[in-house]
């Protein structure tokens, strides 16, 4: 059992109706439209929620600077490698270094959205990606595509540039998806939604994000009710088939 991981920055669930590509893959999995961020729902706290498995109010990162936890929590990462899992990370948005601890990946790759663009650097990271796990062992890979949550801060969302930020991000997991095969379960979500040209507050636009499921096991009829941001690193280890932190709050969704 291997698990991928592929977070869309920003993505809402009701941009998912129109793109073709992301129905087709919701049509052979589990889909969860209506899980739950944290508030605030702000990129990194978001992050450090989905990897620690706790709220904001417990590990202390409430902007996107992360702040050394007073009280530390061993993240999906370091739980993992205790228990001599490899996990990589792939991203374009440098923040999102900040959801591991040192000494906890067996690899790491950025591409510099802000740089390079993150429309490229998605692709970039998906070709890196697709490369690196074929060559390499990896029970927990992780993905960030940062391309949505730009397109949302400089033009809005929902708007067309938005969703022409949605369907790059789902070519690129389409092809993730046909290069590296069954093998992986496939957990595909965001951090937070967004509104007009902003996130963070608890409207249910910001607060809403999708979660979908792909893998033996998984399937339309398997139905969540009340899912939240902090169950997606339970899940993880428990499809890994590894003893979730005493402190994480979520809980595994199978």
């Amino acid at each position: 059992m291997k698990v991928l991981m592929i977070l869309a920055d920003g993505m809402r669930p009701d941009s998912l109706g129109d793109v073709e590509l992301a129905q087709k893959i919701i049509n052979k999995s589990s889909y969860i439209p209506d899980a739950q961020t944290v508030f605030p729902s702000v990129t990194l706290p978001c992050h450090i929620s989905l990897f620690h498995s706790v709220t904001p109010q417990r590990h202390g990162t409430t902007t996107n600077t992360y702040m050394p936890q007073v009280r530390p929590v061993n993240g999906l990462c370091e739980v993992l490698r205790q228990a001599d899992k490899k996990c990589a990370i792939f991203y374009n948005w440098e923040e999102i270094r900040d959801v591991s601890r040192p000494n906890s990946l067996a690899h790491a790759c950025f591409y510099a959205g802000r740089r390079i663009g993150y429309k490229q650097a998605g692709e970039e990271l998906t070709d890196e990606a697709i490369r690196y796990l074929k060559k390499y062992d990896t029970d927990f890979t992780f993905i960030y595509f940062g391309y949505p949550d730009m397109q949302g801060h400089n033009y809005g969302w929902m708007t067309d540039e938005y969703m022409e930020a949605i369907e790059s991000c789902w070519n690129n997991i389409e092809k993730l998806m046909n290069e590296l095969g069954d093998e992986y379960t496939y957990i595909i979500t965001a951090d937070h939604g967004g509104h007009d040209r902003t996130h963070g507050t608890d409207m249910p636009e910001d607060m809403v994000i999708p979660v979908i499921i792909n893998g033996e096991g998984f399937g339309k009829e398997k139905a969540f009710e009340n899912v939240n941001i902090v169950d997606l690193a339970p899940t993880v280890t428990k499809l890994l088939g590894v003893e979730p932190d005493g402190e994480w709050e979520g809980r595994a969704l199978i």
